[in-house]
């Protein structure tokens, strides 16, 4: 692929975008790991500083749009602890398992994205990375692995397989030494991308993983799916002190300020997804029902049957200048007409070709003249 530039645009808390409602800002959250603390600040800002909403993006990081004092908003994020490592804020792009540790999979991965957070920020080259670059780490049920991202980790009942973009390259990792490999195959990609920014963009991938020992052959290699959806609703938590999980969809990934405020007053451990949802963690029983009783009404979804679970868009006007339209407008309303896909089918609707915040095997539809058509491919 041919660039005319070495770095992308994307924004951060202090490189903010200028859009078309004005500055944009992006707090990266590894793991989309969220003290409530934390998103009462981010809550309290997108009040006094923004549009009044925080937006949940596809990578699990969160927005605030039309920023009207950009060193405030930046001053709050870095004193919420949310700016650890001002040199490297755009690059600590990691998803994982959402529920590891709590409910499921083949181990416990949270300490990882610890590590890899760290062992990140510790790494000055890697500052350099471009903005949409991204790790994943995935604790064995196939989640995030489906979101085809960079470079990934995915537990196995063999050792940790190594991914490059979404795909099982064959080699498989011990847990003591795979954050250290993730980061070795970053910087031999910063060290040889020249104009790219992400793996799938190399002509050949294969000098990424020089060196490692490839010891599962391509017929038995991991199948990775699409994944356009998290869990949703009431998770039971496994452990000596059984808690829940309430995960709960945030509709176009729009979560209102006040809402942001009711979730945060839960004063529990909080995770955001890749899916545009949010979960709110080891709560005993009776607090969550009482939880579930007061947020459901403010919007958010918490049903698996909901249609909101397979719509998702882009900005839109007027937030986007390159979006013909109100798409998210429009995909509400397209919920509120009832199902116009195959049952199942995830429909994302676009305001221009780019497709912005797409899922992986999503049905992605633009914004024309004569209503919304599928993009080319």
């Amino acid at each position: 692929m041919s660039r005319t530039r070495d770095q992308d645009a994307c924004p951060g808390a202090l490189q903010v975008h200028q859009a078309a409602d004005g500055a944009l800002v992006r707090v990266r959250l590894p793991g989309g790991y969220l003290e409530a603390a934390a998103l009462e600040t981010l809550a309290h800002l997108a009040i006094e500083c923004g549009n009044g909403a925080l937006e949940l993006t596809s990578r699990g990081s969160v927005q605030i749009r039309a920023v009207s004092d950009t060193a405030r908003v930046a001053d709050a994020i870095a004193g919420a602890g949310l700016l650890p490592a001002p040199t490297h804020e755009r690059v600590r792009n990691i998803v994982s398992s959402p529920l590891s540790g709590r409910s499921g999979g083949l181990a416990d991965v949270r300490e990882w994205v610890r590590d890899l957070d760290a062992a990140l920020q510790a790494d000055a080259a890697l500052s350099q990375l471009p903005g949409r670059f991204w790790f994943s780490i995935d604790d064995g049920r196939g989640d995030v692995s489906g979101l085809r991202t960079d470079v990934g980790l995915q537990v196995t009942d063999d050792g940790v397989a190594l991914l490059l973009a979404g795909s099982d390259t064959g080699v498989r990792l011990s847990p003591d030494g795979a954050i250290a490999t993730v980061i070795e195959i970053a910087s031999r990609f910063q060290q040889d991308r020249g104009k790219r920014w992400r793996v799938a963009e190399l002509a050949d991938s294969s000098a990424l993983t020089a060196g490692y020992q490839v010891s599962v052959p391509p017929g038995q290699r991991l199948l990775v799916g699409d994944t356009t959806r998290g869990p949703v609703g009431w998770i039971e938590q496994t452990g000596a002190d059984p808690r829940v999980t309430l995960a709960a969809v945030v509709p176009l990934g729009v979560l209102p300020a006040r809402t942001a405020e009711f979730v945060a007053a839960i004063s529990a451990p909080l995770v955001v997804t890749p899916w545009r949802s949010i979960l709110v963690c080891d709560l005993r029983e009776e607090v969550a029902d009482t939880a579930l009783r007061v947020l459901a009404p403010l919007g958010l979804v918490f049903d698996e049957a909901s249609p909101w679970l397979t719509v998702s868009a882009c900005a839109g006007s007027p937030g986007c200048e390159r979006s013909r339209t109100d798409v998210r407008a429009d995909a509400l309303a397209a919920v509120n007409s009832g199902p116009a896909a195959p049952s199942g089918a995830h429909r994302h609707f676009v305001g221009c070709e780019r497709g912005c915040g797409a899922p992986a095997g999503a049905q992605v539809l633009v914004a024309s003249a004569d209503g919304y058509r599928p993009r080319h491919t």
